[in-house]
Order: structure tokens, then sequence, then C-alpha cells
């Protein structure tokens, strides 16, 4: 039996000189090559073929080239509030890896550095050339990296030594997770990154976890009037809550992924409350400071809710079973959507729900 049977790490670096002879020189697919390996890992290949489409190839020298100055101005300009909420993040990831040989590098939306930290050995150009505040580390510019990657998939990712584009790169391993505004949009990304460091996958969890934090951050310094921690039944409150943020009228400022996944919404369009939720808007003011309660949402489903005045302290207690909508409400609150939805035409939203417009008057009627 061969040595690097016995040897995961070396074994690795063959499949990856395997896949990366199998695109990038024949011309074929990697998936023909490494099917069970690569199945789950094909954002490599897409990656790779953008740098080809660059006009990129493997063995050209990578620059490291810093943005113009007033670009990098401009960047540091746009980036703070993402700065702001990352500067807490990024002193526990310091922590975290002090000892792993691994730093961490913030960057904004286009790749351009805006921020580092952790264990950098600024005597190692290696090191030195990539944690340069406004050097350009996209896609483009150097290639298939954990920080490009991120960008372009939109997704957290780990990347070790070879399966960078570059070989100028390929001494490099790191995670990177993409870091969404309030919006949904992407802000940014955050990377971890060794130098001829032993391979690290589980710091995929690590990046994706600290992005998921420096995302809550962002939410909860939008200006509100409510905060809407949301979760399934059940479940405490932590640092998972889905977050949704509500000016004075019931309209949502801000949203953090995890709660646009419970609601279905991949983004944050102008939206009201009650287009999420199945209850009339202002009983969540009025449960601010209160205990979570379970609220329905349209599809049938239901959310734990915990309802906080802003810059109110989490307390994470149980849903009160009894907060729970009744049928009866809920029956109404759909009426009344679907009367708001036809903008006060009571025939159209009977026609629309397939009842006659005198129930609608007596639904809406019990309720005065």
């Amino acid at each position: 039996m061969s040595a690097t049977a016995h040897d995961p790490a070396e074994h690795r670096l063959q499949q990856i000189e395997q896949a990366r002879r199998a695109v990038l020189v024949e011309g074929s697919s990697a998936t023909d090559v490494l099917v069970g390996t690569w199945f789950e890992q094909s954002w490599i290949e897409r990656s790779w073929r953008r740098c080809l489409a660059h006009g990129h190839r493997p063995e050209q020298r990578v620059a490291f080239d810093l943005v113009p100055a007033q670009a990098a101005r401009r960047a540091e300009d746009a980036s703070h509030p993402l700065l702001a909420a990352a500067r807490p993040v990024l002193d526990r990831l310091a922590r975290a890896i002090a000892h792993s040989r691994y730093f961490a590098i913030l960057t904004d939306a286009q790749g351009v550095v805006i921020g580092v930290d952790g264990p950098i050995d600024r005597s190692d150009p290696r090191a030195h050339l990539i944690t340069r505040v406004g050097v350009d580390l996209s896609e483009r510019a150097v290639g298939t990296t954990a920080i490009g990657a991120a960008l372009g998939e939109l997704q957290p990712v780990w990347l070790h030594r070879g399966e960078h584009f570059f070989r100028d790169t390929s001494i490099y391993s790191c995670a990177g997770a993409p870091v969404f505004d309030p919006d949904g949009a992407c802000a940014g990304m955050l990377d971890l990154t060794g130098i001829e460091a032993p391979e690290r996958p589980e710091l995929k969890h690590l990046a994706a976890q600290s992005a998921r934090s420096i995302e809550n951050a962002l939410v909860l310094a939008r200006p509100h009037a409510l905060l809407l921690r949301l979760n399934w039944p059940g479940r405490p409150f932590d640092e998972q809550d889905g977050l949704l943020c509500l000016d004075r009228d019931g309209w949502v400022v801000g949203a953090n992924p995890a709660s646009r996944e419970m609601l279905g919404r991949p983004a944050v369009a102008p939206v009201h409350c009650s287009e999420l939720l199945a209850l009339a808007w202002e009983s969540l003011f009025d449960a601010a400071g209160g205990p979570a309660i379970e609220v329905p949402l349209w599809s049938g489903l239901t959310l734990q809710v915990l309802a906080q005045s802003p810059g109110q302290a989490i307390e994470p207690r149980p849903a009160a079973p009894d907060q729970r909508l009744p049928l009866r409400d809920l029956e109404t609150e759909l009426i009344r959507k679907a009367v708001r939805d036809a903008r006060g035409n009571v025939m159209a939203a009977a026609k629309m729900l397939g009842i006659s417009r005198a129930t609608v008057y007596r639904k809406l009627g019990r309720r005065g």
C-alpha cells in the first residue's frame, strides 16, 4: 500500500491536482474525474471557469494590487457601518485563531480589504501583501480564493492550497463567508487565511458563525421602534434568532438572513409586518417587554416571537402558550388582509377568498 494511502492530507492534495488538471489543462470537467469527492464542490469549478473567462491562466504571476487611493477612500467611507459592526467580532475571532497560524480579513462587497485582525506576520511578504487595507482580493484580481468564491457564490466556502486558481496563491488555505446587510444585499465578506498551514475545514463554520454575528450587529444598528426576535416554538432565543426591526408604523426597516429564511422571503423589499405575521401588528408593540408569544404566519406555520424595545436586553423566556392567536381571529385577519390587498373593494376581496360579500361584512363586523 502506498504511503499516500496512509496520509489523508497528501491524498487530498493529489485529488486537488487531478481536478486542476481536468479543468485547467485538459478542458474536461472535474466532476468527470472525481464525481464523489467533488459533487458538492462544483462551486470551485465554477470559480475556476470564471477565472478562465477573465483571461487568466494558472501560471500567471499575481500582483496583489492596491485599488487607487480615491477608490480606497470611497470603499472605506461606504464600509464604515460594516467595520463598526465587525470590530467586536474580529476581536473575538483573534482570540479563537490566535494559535492556529490563521488570521482574519474583512472585505467590502467588491473584495477590497477594509480590515484585518489576528496573528499576522508582517515580516512575511506573503502575509503582508494580502493584509494591506485597500488591496483588491476579488476573483477578477487574484483568481479563486475564499474571498472571491464567497462573493461570487454567496455562500460559505473552504479552499485548501491548490484549490486556488493561481499557482502563486496555492500556499494559502482559507475559509470565507459572505456578510449580508439589513436589506438582504451582500455588504462584504469575512475570510480566515493561513499560509502553508494545516488544513482546517472547521474554520468554515467559524467564519460563517462570525459573519452571522456581524449581520446581527448591522441589523441592530438600524434605527427602529421595535425589535422582533424570531425562532421556532420550543427553541431558546440566542444568536441564531431571526431579527426583524420595525418602525413605529409596523414597517420592516431591517432583517437578518435567519429571519428571511424563517419567513420564506429571500430579500427584504418594503414590506409591512402584517404581510408577514398573521395578527394585528399593533399587538406586537403591546407585547414588548413581556414573555415570548407564538404567532401564526400566513402560510399556516407558527413562530415564537420575543418583542423588545430598542436597547432592551434579551431575556430568553419560553413562549406563553395562552398567547397563540385563536383560529377565529386568524380567520378575521386573513379577511382583513384580503380587503387591504383589494384596496378596500369588498366584492373583489370576497371573490378572491371564495366567500360572499355578506360573509365578509359579517366576519369583520363581529370584530367591530
